[in-house]
């Protein structure tokens, strides 16, 4: 039987097994004192008492963290608890310390096993190169470690491994998915020219690649070394129980100390600290969270970093990428301009035959004219794509090549008045023997809801900012932004220029960013909230906070819904269950209140204020206003 590693994260988890030990401890005493009849006598309370001193040793690492941020001078939720804990030991109430320990680890354990850690996605990543390449030596084949592939090197690439460099195929026919780095759940051809990235798993044949750059350098690489500076540079979030806690515990501190200084009875003082303990922030809070976490779940919306929940009502900016995010992420072949003489039919079927070793989307929807067509596709030679010269090879016997606008005419000036104006979208300028044979014009369609969306998102959400952050073509982003209603774009963009945007963006506002791609990973982790659109890239998932399934706009619009409900539910349980112990720490405060009964009444106050929280997780008459 497979164990579940998140499982495996929980129970491994410091606050829950302090929590398990302080429960067991606490039911073991129960049992001591009242069940086996032990009714008077010190012998046999102090038998008793022997489990709830291990609840409070297994408590020191709580107070060891305490006393870390109070040295950092942050006084959160949590100060009370700590000093409620070190005071029961002190005037040995060991029940009331004991009933401390397991409601601070508990919340602490609670909120934890929801949260994801920042590792996930780089332990994604690490796992899915591998340790060694099969490298060429005098024409035998050695297997080396990665690091040892150096450029120029030539390695095979057996059936269904992972390509470990970039680099170009010598030798060899396949395919290769790509899916994991790019989102597109296609196998492209590779055939002896054509461009391998690292990260990219074979098919069914043996290939061997020269590589073009080093495994530290390939672009796998890169995107795996900004994902890990963006994880190490997200700023911390500063809690929604600790702003709250950083006013309650000065309150409440000042009250027990008040007490004490009256009466001279240290046990008032710790009366009033248990009682004041708010275990309504520690409980409540987390139960709210992860009922919102359930509510998103049945809506389609995984929530990988449950504090997102408290942030995203706040974001001010909402930053998107194109692909797959406001377009469908299918582009569509909606014209082909021929030269004279030359057959639409023959033009894409060399074409296509030539795009089938390509990555780029555009290839897609080429292919896919074709086979509309009814075309029959050619195998091609000598097959190149490298960045700036566009696409070649040969395709039964003819020189094909496919470039932009731009770059064609930079080699042919004297071709601008021939050529058909620009228009809105993507092109291409398809080459035969070098002579200039058709344009074809492509277009990624912005989703029907987008402008709707984007409309709403400033009066009912209050953000104050709009922008498109794609790797596409300057022409195609501002024609999907004049679609769509959105002024401020960043085009060409690499994902360490993305991130930097974000980061830059970030500084300002809260940011929300919405991308599907692994080129989009480090951008969704340095985002405030980072929302991953389908399950095309598992790295994308796996940086961001949360993950819209069925990639539709609206469900970001209830998740910004769920996140602003589970904020006031949670403040209503926090604020009302603090209230209640207010008023209980001043009767605790006239000594009417011992601390074991203190603890007791603080945890009827605890089951109320979590009664509340619960209905985060039942589903509202009304999610969203968002009508598209």
């Amino acid at each position: 039987m497979r164990i579940s590693p998140l499982l495996i994260r929980f129970v491994g988890n410091r606050e829950f097994l302090i929590a398990s030990v302080a429960l067991l401890a606490i039911a073991t005493h129960l049992v001591l004192r009242f069940g086996l009849g032990y009714r008077s006598g010190p012998a046999e309370f102090a038998v008793a008492d022997i489990p709830l001193l291990v609840a409070l040793i297994a408590g020191i690492p709580l107070l060891l963290v305490l006393a870390k941020k109070l040295a950092h001078f942050e006084f959160g939720a949590d100060l009370l608890a700590g000093l409620s804990i070190l005071t029961a030991l002190l005037l040995e109430e060991y029940l009331a310390g004991a009933l401390i320990v397991l409601m601070l680890s508990g919340g602490q354990a609670l909120e934890g096993w929801a949260v994801r850690r920042a590792s996930f996605a780089l332990e994604a990543l690490a796992n899915r190169m591998p340790s060694v390449a099969h490298r060429y030596n005098q024409g035998q084949i050695e297997d080396v470690a990665l690091g040892d592939i150096a450029v120029g090197d030539r390695v095979s690439i057996y059936p269904h491994e992972t390509c470990p460099v970039d680099g170009i195929v010598v030798a060899g026919r396949s395919t290769m998915n790509e899916a994991y780095l790019t989102g597109e759940p296609y196998l492209l051809p590779k055939a002896v020219g054509a461009a391998v990235i690292s990260g990219a798993i074979n098919g069914e044949g043996r290939l061997t690649v020269q590589a073009s750059t080093r495994a530290v350098d390939s672009r796998y690489a890169k995107i795996m070394q900004v994902m890990r500076e963006s994880e190490q540079r997200r700023p911390r979030l500063r809690r929604l129980g600790d702003r709250i806690g950083s006013l309650y515990t000065p309150l409440a501190l000042g009250i027990a100390l008040l007490a004490w200084a009256v009466s001279g009875d240290p046990v008032r003082f710790l009366s009033v600290l248990v009682v004041a303990t708010p275990c309504p922030l520690l409980l409540a809070i987390p139960v709210a969270v992860i009922g919102s976490v359930s509510l998103a779940a049945r809506r389609g919306i995984i929530i990988r970093n449950p504090g997102v929940l408290e942030q995203i009502a706040t974001c001010r900016v909402a930053i998107f990428d194109k692909t797959g995010t406001l377009t469908y992420g299918r582009p569509t072949v909606t014209e082909i301009l021929t030269a004279p003489g030359m057959e639409r039919n023959d033009v894409l079927a060399w074409v296509a035959s030539l795009e089938r070793y390509s990555r780029h989307p555009l290839a897609i929807a080429i292919v896919a004219a074709a086979r509309e067509a009814n075309l029959t596709l050619s195998d091609a030679d000598e097959v190149s794509e490298r960045p700036g010269e566009g696409l070649q090879g040969s395709v039964a016997g003819k020189r094909i090549r496919v470039t932009g606008r731009n770059k064609f005419l930079a080699s042919h000036p004297d071709m601008a008045s021939r050529l058909p104006p620009p228009g809105g979208g993507l092109e291409c300028i398809v080459l035969v023997e070098e002579v200039y044979s058709a344009l074809f014009r492509l277009r990624d369609e912005p989703r029907l809801e987008g402008r709707d969306f984007i409309h709403h998102l400033l009066p009912l959400h209050g953000f104050e900012r709009v922008m498109i952050v794609s790797g596409d073509r300057h022409s195609e982003v501002r024609y999907l932004a004049d679609q769509i209603g959105i002024d401020e774009i960043h085009a060409g963009q690499s994902p360490e220029q993305k991130l930097a945007l974000v980061r830059e963006a970030t500084l300002r506002a809260s940011t929300l960013f919405m991308g599907d791609g692994t080129n989009d990973a480090p951008a969704l982790a340095a985002a405030t909230v980072g929302v991953a659109f389908g399950q095309g890239s598992e790295v994308a998932s796996e940086a961001a906070d949360a993950v819209v399934l069925d990639s539709t706009l609206g469900r970001v619009d209830e998740l910004l819904h769920i996140g602003r409900r589970m904020r006031v539910i949670a403040i209503q349980s926090a604020i009302g269950g603090m209230g209640l112990s207010l008023v209980a720490v001043a009767v605790a405060a006239m000594g009417y209140l011992p601390p074991v009964n203190g603890a007791l009444l603080q945890e009827v106050i605890d089951v109320l204020a979590v009664m509340n929280a619960l209905r985060a997780a039942f589903t509202p008459r009304r999610l969203s206003d968002y009508v598209p």
